[in-house]
């Protein structure tokens, strides 16, 4: 199998039947010394960090399809930390989708004259450009479509969508007593559908338990309810 692209978290491979294989890595992105699941820097590795982000990834994908949500999702293997997907068309180089429940990190940089850490945000959606050396920079609805990267129409489902899902996360993070402050989605066109892709595990969400943030392996271990 031919490798596609080596990112920072994941290795990109074709499956050879038309689908892609996504190998999940250990390596972990943040500032200086400073974990940041957001950063765009990989710092280091933390063992088993990759297969608690697929075994994450696995669970939600697992809701969404059983409540009828598209999604590039087909099938994982934890033993060999791989998720076969479906082949998804992005937006432009790739657009990430931010739900904010309250204000919490670049949200608090930016704005920090005008809120405090914390303040509930009601689903905010923040829509951001996936460009490393451009700092990953916001981007509104007009110019996505100026820019001919999506439809109105487009931007507003993927919008619906993004609220949609991060409402079902927020409510199974809930269950264990965890509280959901923010998450990013990437979307695609997947058989002419919008649909969700990429991931959906510590790496792409913060999440509480109490006033502590816990990352992947900590996540998996209270929502899968195992851990390697």
């Amino acid at each position: 199998m031919k490798i596609i692209r080596e990112g920072k978290t994941k290795t990109v491979i074709d499956a050879g039947d038309g689908n892609l294989l996504l190998r999940f890595k250990d390596d972990v992105t943040g500032t200086g010394d400073v974990v940041d699941p957001g950063a765009n820097e990989v710092i280091g590795k933390i063992e088993g960090k990759g297969n608690a982000s697929l075994k994450l990834s696995k669970y939600f994908f697992d809701i969404l399809r059983a409540k009828g949500i598209k999604t590039h999702f087909i099938d994982a293997d934890l033993n060999a930390n791989t998720m076969l997907v479906k082949r998804a068309e992005t937006f432009g180089y790739g657009l990430e989708f931010i739900c904010r429940l309250k204000a919490a990190g670049s949200y608090v940089r930016r704005y920090g004259k005008y809120i405090e850490e914390g303040r509930p945000l009601d689903y905010l959606v923040e829509i951001t450009l996936k460009d490393d050396e451009a700092g990953d920079p916001l981007i509104n609805e007009e110019s996505l479509v100026k820019l001919g990267l999506m439809t109105k129409e487009e931007v507003e489902e993927a919008v619906l969508l993004t609220r949609k899902v991060t409402k079902i996360v927020e409510d199974e993070c809930r269950r264990f007593g965890l509280e959901l402050v923010d998450i990013k989605f990437e979307f695609g066109r997947v058989e002419g559908e919008i649909a969700v892709i990429d991931e959906i595990s510590g790496d792409n969400m913060r999440v509480l338990k109490g006033d502590k943030q816990l990352f992947q392996k900590e996540l998996c271990k209270i929502i899968t309810g195992n851990q390697q």
